[in-house]
């Protein structure tokens, strides 16, 4: 004889909604890591260009630029950064024989992840060249 079913099994239709509720559950979770994740990308490659940057100027002061023209190199050379909102900290200037440059930048990096909110964070970049001479 064979086996004689109900019909009542893991898919049947009491159950069929069950799927679509977890993941309505789950989704905001993932909606929130995923841009999560997104927003931390791009606050990462920002501070690396602004660190960059901010070495690019500090190799410029090194070798006896201005401090206008540090200042245009540093922007310049974070093309992926609004050259308006770059603001510089520090700028040591006039460069020595054997003695240390420093460069620090900032720049104000909004961001908004959906479900948690938005604001925004202040990155730094620094960098540090020995006067040559």
């Amino acid at each position: 004889m064979g086996v004689r079913r109900s019909g009542r099994g893991p898919s049947s239709g009491d159950e069929r909604g069950t799927a679509v509720i977890e993941f309505a559950l789950i989704l905001p979770m993932l909606v929130m890591l995923v841009f999560g994740i997104i927003e931390f990308g791009r606050a990462y490659n920002a501070k690396i260009s602004l660190t960059a940057a901010a070495r690019e100027g500090a190799r410029l002061l090194a070798l006896d630029g201005t401090v206008a023209q540090v200042e245009q190199r540093v922007r310049d050379s974070a093309p992926s950064l609004d050259p308006d909102l770059i603001t510089f900290n520090t700028i040591t200037a006039p460069c020595a024989a054997g003695s240390l440059v420093e460069v620090e930048a900032s720049y104000p990096m909004s961001w908004d992840v959906p479900m948690v909110g938005g604001g925004t964070w202040t990155l730094q970049g620094r960098g540090v060249m020995r006067c040559g001479g």
